[in-house]
């Protein structure tokens, strides 16, 4: 199968790549390469070292004796050249990952809320559009969030993607049908997400375009089994306040005796995914498309759910590190439950990789090995959601005192 990976360069798109590629597909990675852009912007780095993609290709072409081309291209931005790529590739599957991906880093200013809005926005609508326009016969899977359900607790276990209402007709009788998930979004990242869904929608309705979206949950881990092959292969290791997942986060604390931070309660619920889940999964939905004419295929990419401070007691049981209670930088509940319907990947065969010690110290052997480049200074949190929230976020607190404030 020919597949292109729109944002191939970045923390999916790398490894899943070579995920794909490994299992004989033909792979163009298309990347504009801005988040080495914005490392460059914020001042810090992956803690791993990564080689530029020219040379990561090169390592992995000769290791594994399977290509894989570059195409350095803007969807937000270059519609045409899009389109004569479509063109010239002729591919049977796209992978959506070229967006901005951190919901701090999308409400530290204004600036970067417009540059997510015409990033996201716009890369979605040049690719949908394009296939329409050129009348290809392409099945797109878009790399979605969790966050589109938003993190309400009514407790009901959240379904994949639609839910079935009943309306009340004038008359008095009821019309069952089935409608998306209501939206709610909790950063303007997300907010993207929820429009790329609308999207989506939209196309699939008015153009039977073939379209999947892979709800995902909080990726964790850095490994693939292809990334493990040669150490130029690595995949990113994002430690920082804005594109620092919260696992990740709390083990390299540990790695250099840094205090675990636990933002207001640590009782938001989340769903967790690891990374060589995620990149299985994107294979599953590339191998099972929907036919032309169907709605979207709606997945909840996620295997687990824990509490924020669960999983800071477990790794801080498992080093020893201390932990501190922050103000929470983010409008959100402080507690919330969270169950979520994921048996489609279950029934395609998902063997779900969960939180393991093992797995953990592997990280924790990661952000050791590299300690040397991380600068203590990017770790905490600073992107508020308001500026009345930004003027507390220096604060230490206790858990006692977090849920008197609330």
């Amino acid at each position: 199968m020919r597949i292109g990976v729109f944002g191939g360069d970045g923390f999916i798109g790398w490894p899943a790549s070579l995920h794909l590629a490994n299992q004989g597909h033909d792979v163009v990675i298309v990347d504009n390469l801005s988040r080495r852009q914005i490392d460059l912007e914020l001042g810090v780095q992956s803690l791993t070292p990564i080689e530029s993609i020219q040379e990561r290709i090169k390592i992995w072409e000769r290791i594994c004796n399977r290509r894989i081309q570059f195409e350095q291209m803007d969807l937000a931005t270059e519609y045409e050249r899009v389109k004569l790529w479509f063109e010239d590739f002729q591919p049977n599957c796209v992978i959506h990952l070229a967006q901005q991906r951190a919901a701090p880093y999308s409400m530290k200013s204004d600036r970067h809320k417009a540059y997510t809005v015409n990033n996201n926005v716009n890369a979605t609508h040049n690719l949908l559009n394009a296939i329409v326009e050129l009348e290809a016969d392409v099945h797109v899977v878009h790399l979605g969030t969790m966050g589109v359900y938003g993190y309400s607790d009514i407790g009901a276990t959240i379904p994949e993607g639609y839910l079935p209402v009943q309306i009340a007709n004038d008359d008095g009788s009821l019309h069952a049908q089935e409608i998306l998930y209501p939206a709610n979004p909790g950063s303007i990242y997300h907010m993207t997400k929820c429009l790329d869904q609308l999207m989506l929608a939209f196309y699939a309705k008015n153009d039977q375009l073939r379209l999947t979206d892979l709800h995902q949950g909080i990726v964790w881990g850095t490994q693939t089994a292809e990334t493990k092959r040669h150490p130029s292969l690595i995949n990113r290791f994002d430690y920082d306040g804005d594109y620092g997942t919260v696992l990740n986060r709390f083990l390299i604390q540990a790695a250099i005796h840094y205090p675990l931070t636990v933002h207001g309660t640590g009782g938001q619920t989340r769903a967790f995914i690891h990374i060589q889940d995620s990149v299985r999964c994107i294979e599953l939905a590339v191998n099972n498309p929907p036919d032309r004419g169907d709605r979207t295929k709606i997945f909840n990419q996620m295997t687990e759910t824990h509490r924020i401070r669960d999983l800071a007691k477990l790794v801080s049981n498992l080093s020893g590190a201390p932990i501190e209670y922050h103000t929470n930088p983010r409008r959100e509940a402080d507690e919330n439950d969270l169950r979520v319907s994921n048996e489609t990947f279950l029934s395609l065969g998902l063997n779900p990789i969960t939180l393991d010690e093992g797995l953990l110290d592997e990280l924790v052997e990661i952000a050791r090995k590299h300690k040397a480049r991380i600068d203590r200074t990017r770790i905490p949190a600073q992107s508020a959601w308001t500026k009345q929230i930004g003027e507390k976020l220096t604060n230490i607190e206790t858990i006692e005192q977090v849920r008197k404030r609330a």
